[in-house]
Formats: structure tokens, sequence, C-alpha cells
């Protein structure tokens, strides 16, 4: 199979705007943020700060802060408006190659791998590819015809795992439903359940380490805001610490099962309990609630990720300088006490419901791992 180098389609002089000049005009804004959101966005010029990229239908673009997210797009249809992009992007264009064929390979395991070799900076949003590198990796040239075949199987399994994910998202709010249905909202509290704050019903509240832990190569998971995920905690993307430092910060707090679990920055008030029996450390943008003898884990844990507290989590995390929920501000959050039978009777229920999800994520976990070997094999020509 031929190949060539990514350098050959990015493109490095398409022309830029500021739409500040054109205040009145709407643009069809590329962001990052607006990507996240399943975007893009219609902005008014007077609304966007600075120069944009100008983009074309069917340009594929891959973000270059940071990489480790996977983030590739192709450009829309023209709808009437300039589309425009952030300088966040690394743009990409060739008559030569079908869009979502390069979309695809710009989301393989290969590629990525290579892409993340690229990578400088400090940490955070500092990180970025390096385009000079990237211009480098190699790209696979096939056909045209070639690649429409590979692009229209790819994206046929691509949508059956969307649909798996689907499902996933419908048992979540059916368990979601359970709990509104048993106790409503906090906020209105249409069943007269006594009404208290977390620091009341709770044996401990606290975050994790404030200094920065020595980290090693393997030992004790030490986990932040990014590994606590809604209604789970990602055990396959931590730092670890050795056993004197886990020894250190576990005098602090030492995680049970049973506790739940707040990310504090970043993406603020996703909300995981506890079940595994694993020992771990947390340091300080993860915070522990420990719920006390009134209040039943699973009941804790919907209640903390109902839309209700988890808007109040977040209006007081963006009301300091910079985004951050602090452990006073968790204390204070409000909820309501039902009979503890009732949330037992809510937990057995919920667990029939997660008995499913757990078939549902294994099912998953074997779609996304046929992909992972369809792409493979698509962009080294065996497929």
């Amino acid at each position: 199979m031929k190949t060539g180098a990514l350098g050959d389609v990015i493109v490095t002089r398409g022309g830029s705007v500021n739409p500040a000049k054109f205040p009145d005009e709407e643009f069809e804004l590329y962001s990052i943020p607006a990507h996240d959101r399943g975007g893009p966005e219609i902005v008014l010029g007077s609304e966007i700060r600075s120069a944009k990229q100008i983009v074309q239908p069917g340009d594929v673009m891959i973000s270059k802060i940071i990489p480790h997210i996977r983030r590739a797009r192709v450009v829309g249809p023209l709808k009437g408006r300039r589309q425009i992009a952030s300088g966040e992007w690394i743009v990409l264009r060739s008559e030569n190659l079908d869009a979502r064929f390069l979309r695809h390979f710009l989301l393989s395991d290969d590629f990525h791998s290579q892409f993340m070799n690229t990578v400088a900076g400090v940490g955070g949003s500092l990180v970025r590819a390096r385009p000079a590198q990237v211009k480098t990796i190699p790209l696979p040239l096939q056909p045209l015809p070639e690649q429409r075949r590979i692009a229209a199987i790819l994206d046929h399994a691509d949508a059956l795992r969307a649909k798996r994910r689907q499902v996933l998202t419908h048992l979540d709010s059916l368990t979601h439903a359970i709990f509104t249905e048993m106790f409503g909202d906090v906020r209105t509290n249409e069943h007269g359940y006594d009404v208290a704050t977390v620091d009341d019903i709770s044996e401990r509240v606290t975050d994790g380490e404030h200094k920065t832990p020595r980290r090693s190569e393997s030992g004790f998971p030490l986990l932040s805001a990014r590994n606590v995920r809604d209604g789970w905690i990602d055990f396959d993307n931590t730092d670890f610490v050795d056993a004197d430092e886990y020894a250190m910060l576990s005098r602090r707090i030492e995680p049970r099962e049973g506790d739940v679990l707040i990310s504090c920055s970043g993406t603020i008030g996703r909300v995981a309990q506890v079940r595994q029996r694993n020992r771990f450390a947390m340091v300080r943008s993860a915070a522990l609630v420990r719920p006390g003898a009134a209040v039943h884990p699973t009941f804790l844990e919907r209640t903390l990720a109902s839309p209700t507290l988890k808007s109040i989590m977040v209006a007081q995390a963006n009301s300091s300088a910079q985004a951050n929920l602090f452990q006073n501000q968790i204390k204070r959050l409000p909820v309501i006490v039902p009979p503890v039978a009732l949330q037992e009777e809510f937990a057995e229920r919920a667990a029939r419901v997660g008995a499913v999800v757990d078939v549902t994520q294994q099912t998953t976990a074997a779609d996304d791992e046929l992909f992972t070997s369809l792409q493979s094999r698509a962009f080294r020509g065996e497929l």
C-alpha cells in the first residue's frame, strides 16, 4: 500500500478572518468546546474575540490541544454562513482523500500513538501537538473507491457502537426516572421528606491531598477529577504512588467501598460511588463523601448526581476566580432524607438496572475491540 506524509494535505495558507470586523454577520464556528458539545455553533461576529481560520465543506480537522483526547471531525456542508475554525485545529484538505476515510485514520490507534509522540508542553491545556512533527506522520494512500469502501465499513461499525452507547444512556435515564418517581426533587421536595445538608448526613466530607504527591511508575492508583466519571470510576487512566507515598496520603483519607466521589475541578460535579475494594489515593481535585447511617450510598450517589445538585455545584464552583468546588461548599449542599427502607428499595431497583448495564458494557467493550481491529486492518490495506 502506498503512503505519503500528512504534511502533503495539511492546509498552511487557507486564509483567516477577524469576525469582529463583521459584528452583525453570523458565522458557523468550529471551536474545540463546540465540538465537545456536538458543534459547530452559530455565533455573531461581535461575539468572537480573535481571528479564525477559514475552512470549507469536506475539510478534516484534528485538535492539537490536549491531544490525548481524540478529536477529529469533518466540516459540514455550507448552509449560507461563512465557516471558520479556531487555531487549535490542524486543517487537512485533499481532492484525493475521502473525508470520512481520513477522519477514521486520524482517530485510529496507530495514528494516535504517532500523534502523541509530537506532543510538547508542561501539562493541562498547555500540552499541544506540534504541527511541524505531525506533518511527518505517514498517511495511507489508497484509491478513492477503496477509501470510500473502507469508510462505509467503519461508519457502519461505528454506528453500531453508537447505538450500544445509546442503550447505556437510556439505562441511566431509567435509573434517574426511578429515582425521580420515588423521591421527587430536592428543590421542591413534593413528598415532604426531612431536609438536611450533606454534612448532616455524612460521616465525613473531605477532598484529596493538597500537596503534589510524588508519582511512581506503578503501585497504588492516584485518582483525580478526571478519573471520577458519571456513575463509575476510571481506574484505567490513573497515575500511581508507591507504598510509602500511599501511606502518607492515606493519613488524610483512605477511601473505602460505599464512599461517594465528586469531581471538583475541570468538569465539575461528576459523581461515582466506590464499588471496588481497590486501595487508592486521591488529590485535591476530587472530594469524598462518606455516608452516615441515615443514608444509603446508592441513594446518596444518585442524589448528588441529580440535575438540581449538579447545577448547584457548578454554580458554586464558577463563583470563584478559578472553577473549583470546595469541601465546605459540598457540605452545605441540600439533600432530602427519606426513610432508609425506601432508600434500600431504590438501591435494589437500581442494582437490577445495573446488572443490565454490566452486560451491555461488556458487549460494548467487545464492539470497541472489534472496531479497533477493523481500523488497524483497514489502514494496513488488509480490509
